[in-house]
């Protein structure tokens, strides 16, 4: 391939037009029809709980030992004293079991009120419920401090975990704390070792939010910080509706996805700040009809499809759209990344009215994804197509080209479409070439900077049925 640099200092003005124009679509466009059919019986309109704000109590005696009113449970009732020390776990888990075997009202609410840090152990939340329930967090909740003070029969896998719920809100304008500093530090961690490796030791940090074979669910509205690993993960759920929340872990951090889905499907992300040491957010495999949008993201690693099959793992998802977002101070922008040996596809996929500041990849596949060397060059990869990036401008980290995409010797992407893209330097003038190999695509419009490489048409069948099982 022929590089092709250019020194254009009128695409500077080009680029300042389109920042001063805005970075979003108008109100129109950004409530316009989904691209995909939604299941109709999705709940997300849970009704909001005004309680008083609670005081802050001179002494925990204080707290009251009643239900606020019929249908809301305060963990207080129960036992919980909210001091940030005294292990609350026994009270939050009676308030949950009488908060959902409660049938006579439309909905249950288990409580946390505002003043209050309560401190609760692993511990696993289990429906179905008798009525819909909504776990409202107005006060603080912290795990023990760090993995020395977990008790050893307590499995350090994964914190506060959601199973077999239906119909559940967890909401509030509370703070759920994870405490990971000390479990960032084990010498297991990536930037424990010299030059990013590991050193030998115990690995196991914990999940701090996870929702586990869950339907019609809704996060909305919470604050939550500092995870050992994943603040939010989603397992074997569908009709998941999350808005309005706000994660925050340092930069280096490690593992610290915002949120993670795994075999979920119709989820809805809208309208959330998500500032990590890991992926904003990161679909696994067997998720399909998931709509991003409004987010901003960063610093991090950007909004992540998959990696896909590892270990020879068989990888599908499908119909995902992000949209109307910022990415900001990150390693990467949009990507999709598959490990070399899987089968199974990725399709339908749409990036749209996106705006990338100062990112070092801002659009990446990368199907020969690999944690550390050695990893062998294989025949079968998960299928990557249809993958539409559309209005797509800002600024890139001058490290590494602006697009990039890394397709399988033997089985290549096909169908990228590029339309609308502008990405510029963060610093000087010169605008790197894209980079591809393997990749079949078409461009719908001029881009910045213009890209030579995609090949035309489609890939020759033998190759493109060669070692593939598609979804």
């Amino acid at each position: 391939m022929g590089s092709f640099h250019l020194k254009l200092p009128f695409l500077r003005i080009l680029f300042l037009t389109f920042a001063t124009a805005g970075l979003f679509l108008d109100s129109e466009a950004r409530h316009h029809k989904h691209m995909f059919k939604r299941h109709k019986h999705h709940k997300h309109d849970y009704p909001s709980i005004s309680l008083p704000p609670s005081p802050q109590p001179d002494d925990p005696a204080d707290a009251p030992t009643s239900s606020v009113r019929s249908g809301v449970f305060d963990v207080r009732s129960f036992g919980a004293v909210g001091d940030g020390f005294t292990d609350d776990t026994e009270a939050f888990k009676e308030a949950w079991d009488a908060a959902c075997s409660c049938s006579d009202s439309e909905s249950a609410v288990l409580h946390a009120p505002l003043g209050y840090t309560f401190m609760i152990q692993s511990t696993i939340f289990t429906g179905p419920c008798q009525t819909d329930l909504i776990f409202q967090v107005d006060g603080s909740v912290v795990p023990p401090d760090g993995p020395d003070s977990w008790p050893k029969n307590i499995s350090k896998h994964q914190w506060l975990v959601f199973y077999r719920v239906e119909g559940m809100s967890l909401q509030g304008g509370g703070r759920i704390d994870g405490r990971g500093e000390k479990w960032w530090d084990l010498p297991c961690k990536p930037h424990k070792g010299v030059n990013g490796t590991t050193m030998p030791g115990p690995c196991d940090s914990p999940i701090a939010i996870r929702f586990f074979e869950s339907s019609n669910l809704t996060v909305k509205g919470l604050r939550i910080q500092n995870s050992p690993q994943f603040h939010f993960r989603f397992d074997d759920c569908h009709n998941v509706h999350i808005e309005s929340i706000h994660v925050t872990a340092p930069a280096l951090s490690p593992n610290t996805d915002g949120i993670h889905i795994e075999n979920t499907n119709n989820v809805e992300i809208y309208n959330s700040f998500i500032s990590n040491g890991d992926d904003c957010i990161s679909i696994g495999s067997g998720c399909y009809d998931v709509d991003i949008r409004n987010m901003t993201c960063g610093p991090g690693h950007g909004i992540s499809i998959g990696s896909l099959g590892n270990h020879n793992s068989r990888a599908c998802v499908h119909n995902v759209t992000v949209r109307d977002s910022l990415i900001r101070l990150s390693s990467n922008g949009v990507r999709i990344k598959t490990w070399q040996g899987g089968s199974g596809s990725v399709s339908g996929v749409t990036f749209d009215n996106i705006r990338m500041d100062e990112v070092r990849n801002p659009i990446i596949i990368d199907q020969f994804y690999c944690l550390g060397k050695g990893c062998s060059n294989q025949t079968s990869a998960v299928v990557v197509t249809d993958i539409l990036y559309s209005n797509l401008k800002g600024t890139y980290d001058v490290r590494s080209p602006p697009m990039h995409f890394a397709c399988s010797d033997a089985v290549p992407c096909s169908n990228i479409t590029l339309a609308d893209i502008e990405l510029l330097p963060s610093v000087g003038e010169m605008v790197l070439d894209p980079f591809c190999w393997n990749a079949y695509g078409n461009l719908e419009s001029l881009t910045i900077p213009p890209v030579s490489c995609l090949l035309e048409g489609v890939p020759p069948q033998p190759l493109l049925a060669s070692g593939i099982d598609q979804c």
